[in-house]
């Protein structure tokens, strides 16, 4: 059997998808997994199995509808058998479908574009199955059940997002912790982007984790995604003494960074996810998104990872955007530091 993953984006989004990978790769039915990519979010698949191909379409690119249909001209060559539209966005059912494949796709209830399930089979999850993980998995079973359209009878349970390097085609930066004078230094990672601005952290509940970073003889390490977070890091660090990246780090780097650190500390992102499935610690702290639906989870392989909840009356919202916005403001420096100490 050939399957073809259609998971696009977003970084987080791409290692919850591992745990569904690896229940295919195991899968003795499973002949060929491919995997289709957006091209921003390229660099994720480095940290696929080897066994896995990957495609990919630049959906922001020059010319969108041409590379859209390219891709999906090579898919029909190689001719999957099934498809599992991850995403559940009628761009993702879309190019789906266009295989000819037996297209999966997420339960209509929790699609974000409901006309997705015109294009294929929707699976239905169990009430309990709250977690993306565990829908992803769900949805990469439903090949191999004759009953995924009703309501299945047991939760499938969660299981925490694992990356094993020496599997992977990442070649190991040995220099490059040497090169940033961090060898040997027991830091943690400070990730101050937030992907929505309703993720942001306040700069002073920054400052304050940092300062009481300070006070354990730990470094903070202020690390970023995009140019304003840069400066923000920059900033951070040089009214604390901490530490920010010089530098946008390659796949190679960035494991190297996250696992020799004592700990990452950030918003629901796609570093901190990625943190986790290498084994290191986390706190994340949470507001309009909700913990129970994506957070990395502790299963007695890895790190510990501990979550800040803000609770608001009106929240998780799951809004990029708010006229009424205090979900951060309440996370305060002192539980951040205190979960540190329990991970």
């Amino acid at each position: 059997m050939k399957v073809l993953i259609v998971k696009l984006s977003a970084f987080g989004d791409i290692i919850h998808c591992l745990p569904a990978l690896d229940d295919l790769i195991q899968r003795p039915e499973v002949s060929e997994i491919h995997w289709l990519i957006d091209s921003r979010y390229a660099f994720v698949a480095e940290i696929f199995p080897q066994p896995v191909t990957v495609h990919q379409v630049a959906m922001k690119g020059p010319r969108p509808i041409s590379d859209i249909w390219k891709t999906i001209k090579k898919f029909r060559g190689i001719g999957f058998d099934v498809a599992l539209d991850m995403q559940g966005l009628m761009k993702s059912a879309v190019m789906a479908a266009a295989t000819g494949a037996h297209v999966f796709g997420i339960d209509r209830n929790e699609l974000r574009e409901k006309p997705a399930s015109w294009l294929q089979h929707s699976v239905c999850f169990h009430p309990q199955e709250r977690h993306v993980v565990q829908q992803y998995r769900r949805v990469a079973n439903a090949p191999f059940l004759h009953d995924a359209h009703r309501i299945p009878e047991h939760a499938i349970r969660y299981a925490a997002p694992r990356i094993d390097l020496a599997k992977t085609a990442i070649a190991s930066d040995a220099a490059f912790l040497e090169r940033l004078h961090l060898q040997g230094r027991n830091y943690v990672v400070l990730h101050v982007a937030g992907g929505w601005d309703t993720k942001q952290l306040p700069e002073k509940t920054w400052l304050d984790v940092s300062h009481g970073l300070e006070r354990m003889d730990i470094l903070p390490l202020f690390s970023w995604g995009n140019e304003a977070e840069q400066k923000l890091a920059q900033k951070l660090a040089g009214q604390s003494n901490g530490y920010a990246l010089p530098e946008r780090l390659n796949m190679s780097a960035l494991t190297a960074l996250l696992g020799a650190a004592k700990a990452a500390i950030g918003a629901d992102t796609g570093l901190l996810h990625l943190a986790a499935a290498l084994g290191t610690p986390t706190v994340t702290f949470w507001g309009p998104s909700a913990s129970w639906r994506s957070a990395p989870f502790s299963d007695g392989r890895g790190g510990m990872h501990c979550h800040i909840e803000s609770n608001p009356a009106c929240g998780p919202c799951f809004k990029r955007a708010c006229d009424h916005f205090i979900c951060m403001d309440t996370i305060q420096a002192d539980a951040i530091l205190g979960a540190l100490n329990d991970t």
